[in-house]
């Protein structure tokens, strides 16, 4: 089975033995684990398989005592789209850029194959970039533009309220920041907002974001836009931090806000904040903020303070039915920007569906499946290791667990670093977290980062290698999230392993299909129906 790439199917259980089920055609790779503590006869019979695989086996964790066997074989069948984009000739860079944009600038080179998907055809210049805009993102070694940003350039600097969705890492922040950013600063130059120049306490932008840590993410973004050439200010408010500090700089001026809604409508009842100079509101990752409680009292605050002729724009990597009838219901005009991966998941990924179910025979209970899911894992960190892992867990409790498991497997922290992240910790000590897992770790350590869905909306972690879901996420929605956050960019590459135990395994495979085919998880709303 091919899915967005490649997809391997494993089976893990906790019991005695190791078992392979032959198939004679197999188009995938089946493994079993054993966490069974003794028997010579079992040990003689993983030795004897070994020898008969052709690829290399896993080792024994003397910790768990798994013994384990692997033999994966090769998938030679490729997806029908992908043939046909290969064989259209692409503009664009050398194979040396990485990130959102190509390195060099050079117009006769040709885009890597690899790119397609993901660079448009047009450069900044060809959607409208001045050139002190395109000077700061040369700056930033960003030559030309994703998809999603060539597309939403022209109508988000045209003043047009929009719904820009497109899939996860495809460089959406950027595809609303830049044209933002270059139409005020024209303004500016040209005088035209002279009597509506942010003041204390009235920015011209408002950014609303689900999390402190994507806040602080989109922050990041606009310093370095700043930093690099164009001159404006901005600053987040967020719980978690001091109060005071926020105020204070609040008051003195800010281009651009970023803002949870929670803090936001703090700001405005307590008469901080105005939006009398708004020119601009961005609702990031909206299908995310409309599961938040103060979301919605936030966004009658903000049409109801802000002034009549305000641009908003709605940024997500995935489109509910019910979320886009709410907007267009209170947005009828807003222009709708489907980038060309919406609902696919990037074909640079690798997909692995671990069967924890057990084996025939096994009592299925919760406590059987964590400990498969449990071994399965420690397997991966032992003969899989690489430098960056996310997990991701359905409840704080399973996080935990998880945590200590991996914490024990390496009791030293000699090659294993372990990062939690979710909503029981407090801000500060997971932005310590996340910065931490972004830094470059040494060679001989792996770092870990153990998570709930927290740190799937709209988190930009870069090179990450693999993403492990040890729990089934909940709602279909948030698999496209949770894998999403390996293989972006232009170049990304990342494996994903799914662990599933039960009917959990044909559900992975019909969500993998339909996001190989471009299908959303979700009732699709009617814009995405005329434009297919």
């Amino acid at each position: 089975m091919v899915v967005c790439g490649k997809a391997v199917l494993f089976g893990v259980g906790v019991g005695v033995g190791v078992g392979v089920r032959p198939k004679a055609k197999a188009t995938h790779s089946v493994f079993f684990v054993s966490c069974s503590s003794d028997s010579d006869e079992n040990t003689s019979t993983t030795t004897n398989y070994r020898k008969k695989a052709s690829s290399s086996s896993f080792g024994r964790l003397k910790a768990q005592q798994v013994k384990a066997l692997i033999h994966r074989t090769k998938n030679n069948t490729r997806r029908k789209e992908e043939e046909e984009e290969e064989k259209t000739p692409r503009r664009a860079s050398s194979s040396n850029s990485k990130g959102w944009g190509d390195r060099v600038s050079s117009q006769s080179s040709s885009l890597p194959l690899a790119d397609t998907n993901f660079f448009s055809l047009k450069s900044f210049k060809e959607i409208g970039c001045t050139d002190y805009i395109i000077q700061s993102l040369h700056n930033l070694s960003l030559t030309r533009p994703s998809h999603i940003q060539a597309m939403a350039f022209g109508p988000v600097i045209g003043g047009n309220s929009c719904i820009i969705a497109d899939q996860s890492g495809s460089g959406k922040t950027l595809a609303y920041l830049l044209p933002i950013i270059q139409r005020l600063r024209q303004q500016e130059l040209q005088g035209h907002n002279s009597n509506n120049q942010s003041s204390s306490q009235s920015p011209t932008l408002l950014i609303l974001a689900p999390t402190a840590e994507l806040a602080s993410q989109v922050l990041d973004n606009c310093r370095s836009l700043a930093k690099s050439g164009v001159p404006f200010k901005s600053m987040v408010v967020t719980g978690g931090f001091k109060q005071r500090t926020q105020l204070e700089n609040l008051k003195q001026g800010v281009d651009v806000l970023i803002a949870t809604p929670g803090r936001f409508l703090f700001l405005i009842k307590e008469g901080f904040l105005q939006l009398s100079n708004l020119r601009c509101a961005v609702l990031d990752e909206v299908d995310i903020l409309f599961g938040d409680e103060d979301f919605e009292k936030a966004l009658q605050c903000l049409i109801s303070s802000s002034p009549v002729d305000t641009q908003y724009l709605f940024v997500t990597a995935t489109l509910p039915k019910n979320v886009y009838s709410k907007l267009v219901e209170v947005f009828p005009d807003c222009e709708m920007i489907m980038g060309p991966s919406m609902h696919r998941i990037s074909s640079r990924l690798e997909e692995i569906i671990v069967d924890c179910s057990g084996e025939d025979g096994q009592e299925k209970t919760l406590d059987t499946a964590f400990l498969n899911k449990k071994a399965a894992l420690l397997q991966l960190a032992e003969e899989s290791r690489v430098p960056r892992t996310i997990v991701f867990c359905n409840k704080i409790e399973t996080c935990r667990k998880v945590e200590n498991a991996l914490k024990r497997f390496d009791r030293k922290g000699i090659r294993m670093q372990v990062l939690p992240f979710h909503s029981a910790m407090t801000q500060e000590s997971r932005l310590v977290s996340m910065k931490e897992f972004t830094r470059s770790p040494s060679k001989e350590v792996s770092q870990f980062m153990v998570c709930t869905d927290r740190a799937s909306r709209g988190i930009d972690f870069s090179r990450v290698d693999h993403v492990i879901l040890f729990d089934y996420p909940r709602d279909p929605s948030e698999y496209v999230r949770r894998v999403g956050r390996t293989a972006r960019g232009a170049r990304g590459q990342g494996k994903a392993f799914i662990f599933v135990v039960g009917k959990q395994v044909s559900l992975a495979r019909k969500i993998m299909e339909r996001n190989r085919k471009g299908h959303p998880l979700h009732d699709v709303p009617s814009a995405y129906e005329m434009m297919k």
